[in-house]
Parts: structure tokens; sequence; C-alpha cells
């Protein structure tokens, strides 16, 4: 019935995000270095000329230079809020096929058979084109202000080359002039906070023929743009999550330590490493984003990509450590140095997200404007890094799985030493087992749900980038596996803090039937107050046996 309930949430919950399209309006300025004086309104009180399409500037006179495509963020009548978190924009151009101004195609030339039929139509190539080489740069300037009266701040101007990548499905004849390439959108820009209620874009196309600026891009007709936000109501139940679960699992945590401080023993290597995942999963949840709705931190997204890599680093490191100090098989327990192969590849994989994310956020942090999948080979190594992460990860996963079923099959090959045990041993020691599949069962489901948020979360997030297949994600999806993370090590925290309650001497000989001596530990926890847990302490002791 839960399974039921939270799978319609899952459906009808709102996505986290919001995508708003924008059409640029075509503003003329004719004065010299117009763009360090003047900003450009589409609409408004002190709105821009305008002409309607590119036709209308000819017999104006109006020359390329002298156009500037100016978008207003947001529309009419709204305004832009902190609580939307961040801002995302992808470009779209409209390209008009002409004779005598086409798109530089990268072509294949035509097989013997069809070349009569190309060279009828005055082509030397196939007639069906894609535009790989071409390259369009833009002068953009990004501005701001929070009041409709007020003037414009300068935010960033930049010059922003993107290469074209369209397709003329029809054949390039003069009756077909007119007709749109098929382009695929273009990252344009990425702001890591919205600070501000008015944001405001010129853009330009300069043209220049001895130096081959935007030369051979076809006749540009309109530029459209695609906004995508953070969703305000999103973000208010995501802020209320992290403020709530930030003191639970801090003080879980400070609990679980202090249980461990007051045994005569010192830590365990698995106590030490369960300590380690709180102290990242509170990291994660501190929320330092009620910052972001009174300060300008445009960081933010990066600041919130290294806390989420050095969590996932940590839960990775923790279940195969996890599994290995139960794996009764294994001689050396205990010591992180056993542990460096399987490790040490979760560590390097995690250096190097890290690096990726810096080479994009770390540098729109200074140009909001940049983007590793511009280039085409920040395109290959981009999608590359995606493809072998969801590989690494699905492997991983598998591997873990193969962990906890020599787990399962050691416990199992134990449970036999168990008939020996007086009857309340036997029992508990049943009990402890029973708690601990459970608990690797849903180490196994944790990981899964985790393996298949990242690879959702990083197509989702290429998508924005290079178009696609759409893959839809929902803020129950986002909630849930982030809760999911806290109930686990809240739950962890939980069953492996050490217990101090045991029976006494004055029970051991009663109608218990435990033998002189024999601590029984009365607790729904799993550890040990002498050792890393009874399971581990049991199955070593029958092993010396």
């Amino acid at each position: 019935m839960i399974l039921l309930k939270q799978e319609n949430i899952l459906f009808s919950a709102p996505g986290p995000t919001t995508a708003v399209s924008y059409m640029s309006v075509k503003c003329v300025d004719v004065r010299k270095n117009h763009h360090k004086t003047k900003w450009l309104m589409p609409w408004g009180p002190n709105q821009c000329d305008k002409i309607r399409d590119i036709e209308e500037a000819i017999p104006r006179e109006i020359e390329a230079n002298d156009i500037v495509f100016s978008v207003h963020i947001p529309l009419p009548s709204m305004e832009m809020s902190p609580w939307f978190q961040f801002m995302l924009f992808i470009l779209q151009l409209d390209i008009a096929f002409k004779l005598n101004n086409q798109i530089k195609d990268k072509l294949k030339k035509l097989k013997t058979h069809q070349k009569d039929v190309a060279d009828l139509n005055g082509v030397g190539f196939d007639v069906v084109g894609k535009g790989e080489n071409a390259e369009v740069s833009m002068d953009v300037s990004l501005a701001y202000r929070d009041d409709m009266f007020a003037e414009w701040t300068e935010m960033a101007h930049e010059r922003v080359p993107r290469k074209l990548k369209c397709t003329f499905t029809s054949p390039k004849t003069a009756e077909h002039e007119g007709r749109y390439y098929e382009c695929d959108v273009l990252p344009f820009m990425e702001i890591g906070s919205v600070a501000h209620k008015y944001y405001l874009l010129n853009i330009r196309l300069p043209v220049n023929e001895k130096k081959k600026i935007n030369v051979g891009i076809g006749e540009i007709k309109d530029i459209r743009l695609v906004g995508i936000h953070q969703n305000g109501g999103f973000t208010k139940v995501w802020f209320a999550m992290k403020t709530f679960l930030t003191p639970s699992i801090f003080i879980i945590m400070v609990w679980y330590w202090r249980r461990i401080t007051m045994m005569s023993r010192p830590p365990v290597l698995l106590e030490k490493v369960i300590f380690a995942l709180g102290i990242s999963m509170t990291f994660i949840n501190i929320p330092v984003e009620w910052f972001s709705i009174g300060f300008d931190w445009t960081w933010m997204l990066l600041f919130g990509d290294i806390r989420q890599g050095i969590f996932y680093a940590m839960l990775l490191s923790f279940w195969i450590i996890f599994c290995g100090e139960h794996m009764m098989d294994q001689h050396e327990r205990n010591h992180i140095a056993g542990y460096w192969k399987q490790v040490g590849p979760i560590a390097v994989g995690s250096f190097c997200l890290f690096i990726f994310d810096m080479c994009e956020r770390g540098v729109q942090l200074t140009n909001p404007f940049y983007s590793i999948w511009t280039t085409d080979v920040g395109t290959e190594l981009a999608m590359a890094f995606i493809i072998v992460a969801g590989i690494c990860l699905c492997l991983y996963f598998l591997f873990l799985c193969f962990m906890v079923f020599q787990v399962f099959r050691n416990i199992s090959g134990k449970q036999s030493s168990l008939s020996a045990m007086s009857k309340v041993r036997r029992l508990h020691y049943e009990g402890l087992i029973f708690r601990f599949k459970f608990l690797m069962l849903i180490t196994l489901a944790c990981a899964a749900m985790t393996v298949i948020f990242f690879i959702v979360s990083q197509v989702t997030e290429g998508h924005w980038k290079w178009g696609g297949v759409t893959v839809q994600v929902n803020s129950a999806f986002f909630t849930g596996i982030y809760g999911m993370w806290n109930l686990y090590v809240f739950a962890l925290m939980f069953l492996y803090a050490p217990s101090h309650k045991n029976y006494g001497e004055d029970q051991s000989n009663g109608d218990l039937g435990v033998h002189s001596g024999e601590e029984l530990q009365l607790t729904t926890t799993i550890t040990h107050v002498d050792g890393p847990t009874e399971i581990y302490k049991l199955t070593r002791k029958e092993a010396q046996e």
C-alpha cells in the first residue's frame, strides 16, 4: 500500500524546474559603439526601434551589424525571484535556406549514380546537407536591475562562439528557398543565482567578411531562448527538508559517537566509517542555501556539486567497507589499507568528477556564457564522462551485489553453529542475523536507487545542453532519494551504536539457560559492547573453534 501511494506521488508531483520560452525582438541601433552606451529594451515605455523581420531591413538600408536581438527576462508583468536559485538558457536559431547564403556544409560526395541528379540541381555534393563546420559568433551583453524605471547595470559582456549543427532535409533548389534548417539547440548561459528581478540580453551578430566572422551561417531570421529555473515552491520544500533533517542527523551523530567514546576499547574501522558517513550527510544537509535568498552567491551551484560529490564518495566507500568487514572469509579486518583497491578508484573517480565540474561551473563564475558543450572535444569528453560514469556505477553495483551474496553465504554457513547454544541466546542471535540481512537488502535497494538517481540526474542536466531524448524527473524523485539517504544514515548510526545493556551475573544461571560468564545483549542494535558486531564475534569464534 505504501509503495502504491509512493508511486502515485511520483507521477502526480510537479517537476522541480520550469522552462519558459522567449522570442527575441529585433531592435535597430545605428550608432557606433552602441553596445557600450545604451541598452535596448524589447518592450515598455523605453522600447527600441524595432523591425518585424529581416526583409524589412533591406528597404530601410539597415545593416546586419545594426540589428540587436533583445530579450527581457522574465516575460512582461512578471518578476524573477531568488527562490528560483539558478537560470539556465539554451539557444535555438531559426535559419532560412538561401541559395546565395547557405550554411557551410561538411558533405559527403555523392555516389556515382547520384552525381547526375546533383549536377542538374547545380549542386556538386549531396542535395541534403548537414552544416557542422559553420560557427556563429555572438556579441552578448547581460544586464540587470531591480526596478522597472532604474538604469540597467552590466553583469557580463562576452564574445560567444557556437558551432552550428543544422540539417536541411529538402533538395537545395530555388523552389525550396525560405524553408528553415533543422538546427540542434545550443547551450547559451548559466547563472548560479537569481538575485535580481529583471534581466536583459542584447545579442548582436557582427559580420566581418575579411576575418570570416559570421560568414556562411545562412540567413538567421530569429533567435529563440528557453530559460530553465528551479520552481519556487520546490525550493521552499527543499529548504524545509534540509532545515528539519540537519538537526536530526546531527543529534543522532553526536549520540552515536558519545556511545562509542564511552567504550573501554578504541573505535573500530566500521564505526569510524559510519561516523564519517554521518559527517558527510550533515555537511550536505546544512541549509546554507538560505543565504542565497539574500546574497548574490553565484558559486552556490558549484558548492552544491562539491558537497554532493563528497557524499557520493563517502557513501560508495562505506558500502564497500561495510560489506568487507562482514565477510567472514577475510583475514585482514579493521584496516582501511585493506580496501585501497576498492576505495582507490572511487577517490580517483570523485576527483575526476570535481575537475570536470570545475572546467564548466568553475569558469562560469566569471563567464556565464561558457560551456564545455560548445566544442567538439568538450562535447565528446562530456558525453564520454556521462557514459563511463554510468557504466562504472553499474559495475560497482554488480560488485556490491556479489559482496552481499558472499556475506549472506558466509552467515548462512555459520547459522548451523547456533543449535549448540542455549535457546535464549540462539533466538537472540537469530534475531540479530535476521535484522542484519534485512539491513543488507535495504543497503542494496539504497545503492540501486542512488545509481539510478545519479545517471538520471546527469542525463537530465545534459539534455538541457545537447537536446535529444527527454527524461522526465519530478520533485518527488529528488526529495524521495534525499529522504532515503537521511533515513538510511540515521538507521545505521542507531543500529550500530554500542549498547551497554546486558544480563548480569545474577541471571546467568537462571531460567534463561545462559552459561556462567556468558553475556547477552538485549537491544535492537547490532553492535557488541566489546567488539565490532556480535555477528562478527560469533563467526570469528566459530571459525577459531
